[in-house]
C-alpha cells in the first residue's frame, strides 16, 4: 500500500466514523438504535463512540485499500471524504 493510498484512507475512516458517531444526518441511525435496545445498551454506545466506530470502519476500508487502493475510483471517492474531513477540521479551527 502506498503513502498515498495510506493517507487517503486514514481520512475515509476519520471521516465516515465522523459521519456516524456525531452528523445531525446520521442521528435518525442513532436514535433507531438506541430505542430499539436502550440508551445505556452496548449497541447504543457502539454507535455513538468514535473509538468502536472507527475499529468497524477501519476493517471495511483496509481490505477495499488493499485490493482497489490504486483504482481511480477508489483514489476519488477517498479523496472526497479526505477533502471533506480536513475541511471540517479546517472551519472548527477558523470559526
Amino acid at each position: 500500500m502506498s503513502v498515498l493510498v495510506f493517507l487517503l484512507s486514514l481520512g475515509t475512516v476519520c471521516r465516515v466514523t465522523r459521519f456516524i458517531t456525531k452528523d445531525a444526518l446520521a442521528a435518525g441511525f442513532r436514535s433507531r438504535v438506541a430505542d430499539r435496545f436502550g440508551d445505556d445498551s452496548q449497541p447504543a454506545y457502539l454507535v455513538s463512540c468514535g473509538w468502536c466506530v472507527s475499529v468497524w470502519v477501519a476493517g471495511a476500508v483496509t481490505p477495499l485499500a488493499y485490493w482497489a487502493g490504486h483504482a481511480i475510483w477508489y483514489e476519488a471517492g477517498a479523496t472526497v471524504l479526505t477533502l471533506s474531513y480536513l475541511a471540517g477540521l479546517a472551519s472548527n479551527w477558523l470559526d
